[in-house]
């Protein structure tokens, strides 16, 4: 590294520990140099990451980010026995959270007595076999019916049927999960799990939407059925949830928000068209937002009104 006052991040990678920033000629000082002119983030505890990557991601990108910022970090300083798990491992496997911090999981056989965990760790010692271990972009990480299985433990009940609903959707064995559930006898969080597995539902296409069909079902409405498909004269469409016998559509508009992208023009265009053409044919429609699942009185009168035909 040339020596000057301004120092410069290498022309090349992203991802540093600190020795090997050292190794490249960079001091203590200049390293904090370059964080406090905005050039380069810490991560963690001796790992730093290219602040315009930093920057250019998104909130999930950036949890997943933090995972593999520890698994950088600790190359060189860990025996490399331990995998990813829980909410950790939810992340590698792009299950849906919500509501859930960034705290890195691992899962150990035994209780490490010489590794270092920093606080932003926690360690897990449960039993596990080497078949509830997969390799995900070159890191160890529980499997995806194992991830499922912890993360339901650990979870509120609602975070938790996020979580099943998205491991079904993405081909977790149902059998294989109930087998867990059924070995877990008196362990804590094995209620939650149960719950979430039997109410869970591999239709459901978002957070969102889960959440919906949740808050019908504790509010004691007839349920809809996810993704019912139906036909206009311009075509064939999906709808959210449907009460077939009344026609009425319940859309879930919160897709966006969550995921961090924008509907195009033309996408926005053909919802419209879509909708316009149902409902010539008869078709009502309740659209909910996120902050509709948070008020229930109006989302029951809502959904209650349109299906009386009011």
């Amino acid at each position: 590294m040339q020596q000057n006052d301004e120092p410069k991040l290498p022309p090349t990678g992203n991802l540093w520990r600190t020795g090997q920033l050292t190794d490249l000629g960079y001091s203590s000082r200049s390293i904090k140099s370059l964080q406090d002119s905005g050039s380069l983030v810490r991560l963690r505890y001796g790992c730093y990451l290219r602040a315009s990557v930093w920057e250019a991601q998104s909130a999930g990108v950036r949890s997943r980010q933090l995972i593999y910022a520890h698994a950088h970090g600790t190359r060189t300083t860990s025996t490399g026995q331990f995998a990813y798990s829980h909410t950790s491992a939810a992340r590698l496997h792009s299950l849906y959270l919500w509501k859930v911090d960034d705290l890195i999981h691992v899962l150990q056989r035994v209780n490490p007595s010489s590794e270092r965990h920093g606080r932003d760790v926690r360690c897990h010692t449960s039993p596990f076999s080497d078949d509830e271990i997969v390799t995900l972009n070159g890191l160890r990480v529980t499997s995806l019916e194992r991830t499922t299985a912890d993360c339901a433990m650990m979870l509120t009940y609602r975070q938790a049927l996020i979580v099943m609903d998205h491991a079904l959707r993405l081909g977790a064995d149902r059998t294989l999960l109930q087998g867990m559930a059924d070995s877990l006898d008196g362990r804590r969080g094995v209620r939650t799990f149960r719950r979430a597995l039997q109410y869970a539902d591999a239709r459901s296409e978002s957070p969102g939407e889960t959440l919906t069909r949740e808050l019908i079902l504790r509010l004691g409405i007839r349920p809809p059925t996810p993704q019912f498909e139906v036909t206009s004269p311009i075509g064939r469409h999906r709808l959210d949830f449907a009460w077939k016998k009344e026609k009425v559509a319940l859309e879930f508009d919160g897709k966006v928000k969550y995921f961090d992208y924008k509907p195009t023009e033309q996408v926005l265009l053909e919802e419209r068209q879509r909708e316009n053409a149902l409902t010539e044919e008869g078709w009502r429609f309740v659209r909910v937002v996120w902050k509709d699942l948070f008020n229930e009185a109006r989302f029951k009168y809502r959904v209650l009104h349109a299906l009386a035909g009011r």
